[in-house]
């Protein structure tokens, strides 16, 4: 079995974007998730009030923060191709202590799109943060983590 290398060093260890003009285009999705955790007083005042705040509804406003920065990750992430996106999803459930963001991304395309589902999780998740910190600062982002991908030369499914 060959021994897996890193994808982003050329020959002379120097960072590179991958050439993927040889690649076949083909339908690629991937999937990726976040947890916010709160203090218990805390996640009990933010469901007791529907999860609004002053600034507004903490999912859309966290949803719509996904959605731009999945279609900004080539400008955050400096080895990424940019991508012609075709679907963008951002839901946000509530768990027992907290809330879980995933993020679901596609497009058709030459390379997957697993950096963009991970950055869009990243930056609800955050968003969640930035717009409940007045409560508390005992937030906990954890455990952002990719779910899964299709479409490439490897499948993936946690």
């Amino acid at each position: 079995m060959k021994e897996k290398e890193l994808s982003h060093l050329d020959e002379n260890g120097k960072a590179s974007m991958v050439d993927i003009s040889e690649k076949n285009i083909t339908d690629r999705t991937a999937k990726a998730s976040a947890l916010v955790i709160f203090p218990e007083s805390v996640f009990k005042q933010l469901r007791a009030q529907d999860f609004l705040s002053k600034k507004g509804s903490i999912f859309q406003i966290a949803e719509i923060a996904g959605i731009q920065a999945v279609k900004k990750t080539a400008d955050l992430i400096p080895l990424c191709h940019q991508l012609h996106l075709s679907k963008i999803k951002i839901d946000i459930q509530v768990e027992d202590d907290g809330l879980k963001v995933l993020c679901i991304v596609k497009c058709s395309g030459k390379t997957g799109v697993e950096m963009e589902a991970l950055t869009g999780a990243s930056v609800a998740a955050l968003t969640i943060y930035d717009m409940c910190k007045a409560l508390s600062h005992e937030i906990v982002i954890s455990t952002v983590q990719l779910e899964h991908k299709s479409g490439g030369k490897h499948e993936f499914d946690r």
